[in-house]
């Protein structure tokens, strides 16, 4: 769990450093009590525990929690984002933007890979959460053709009611007759066995640290598969929650989010470039502008949810 959390907020940060936004990276992991438990104390006592940390962590909504804890968490901190909907748009479940800026990128990952739009595209969704539904209803309006998998056998089946998707099992997902792979689950499930095994020529998703290890990256580029770096193009998110808790107007925020694309294909040019995979030239790219802040504005780099 700790290997975890340190991998997700090194990915944070390099997240929030190629979205370009005035925040480091962190992460927190709740262990959830193996016996019956009061959510409501769980969550006011994570937020004493971001309190004692005056400033220097702001948590927001992430797998497994609602905005409506995260009001929970606020009881005892203001270094919290992710809250309810307010009137103005600000706030709430982040996901949609996370859809948003995985299915933008995914457009111009199928016209490079495969040359051709989504609506001729067929896309297996490995998760179909909060995110994954989002992006399967984006994916589904824009004419594509959708496999999907869950654990949750009733999640897959609503999804699949609502967009006419195929439902797969989860052993068959990864190896299903696919032009792209979305993966929107758990991290991990790109390793040496998967990267070898997958059919499609694209992989596009919404979940954090899909490459097992960033061999797996270059195991993928080795056999002509175009990778769009997770965190280069799940970043819609965190930027919807860096504009609450900065206190931008949402119009900003919306104007990032639409440029997630533009970020990726800045990644797909660096790699060509420089003859790297698309995960390395991500991750230097990411590096230059971290040490790029840190020795501009010192003081802007704070450390985010």
């Amino acid at each position: 769990m700790a290997h975890d959390g340190c991998r997700l907020a090194k990915g944070m940060s390099y997240k929030n450093a190629i979205a370009g936004l005035p925040l480091g990276g962190g992460k927190a992991v709740i262990r959830q009590p193996k016996s019956q438990f009061d959510r409501r104390a769980l969550f006011e006592a994570f937020g004493r525990a971001v309190a004692n940390l005056n400033g220097q962590y702001v948590t927001a909504e992430d797998v497994g929690t609602t905005p409506q804890e995260m009001a929970l968490v606020r009881t005892h901190t203001v270094h919290v984002a992710g809250l309810p909907l307010e009137a103005d748009g600000v706030g709430g479940d982040p996901s949609p933007w996370t859809a948003r800026g995985i299915f933008l990128s995914m457009e111009l990952a199928a016209h490079r890979g495969l040359h051709r739009p989504l609506s001729d595209c067929t896309i297996a969704i490995q998760g179909v959460g909060h995110v994954g539904v989002a992006l399967a209803q984006m994916l589904h309006q824009a004419g594509a053709q959708l496999l999907v998998s869950d654990v949750n056998a009733a999640a897959a089946a609503r999804v699949a009611i609502a967009t006419g998707a195929t439902v797969v099992g989860a052993a068959g997902i990864l190896s299903a007759k696919a032009d792209i792979f979305a993966p929107c689950a758990l991290g991990g499930v790109i390793d040496e066995v998967a990267a070898g095994k997958l059919r499609a020529k694209v992989v596009c998703g919404a979940a954090n640290n899909q490459l097992a290890t960033t061999a797996d990256g270059d195991r993928l580029a080795e056999r002509d598969i175009h990778y769009a770096p997770d965190y280069v193009v799940n970043a819609g998110g965190i930027i919807n929650v860096a504009a609450e808790y900065l206190g931008w107007p949402q119009a900003d925020s919306n104007a990032r989010v639409e440029a997630t694309a533009d970020r990726l294909a800045d990644v797909f040019t660096h790699a060509e470039t420089h003859g790297v995979a698309p995960h390395t030239a991500a991750d230097q790219l990411a590096r230059q502008r971290i040490a790029n802040a840190s020795l501009d504005a010192p003081d802007e780099l704070a450390v985010a949810a």
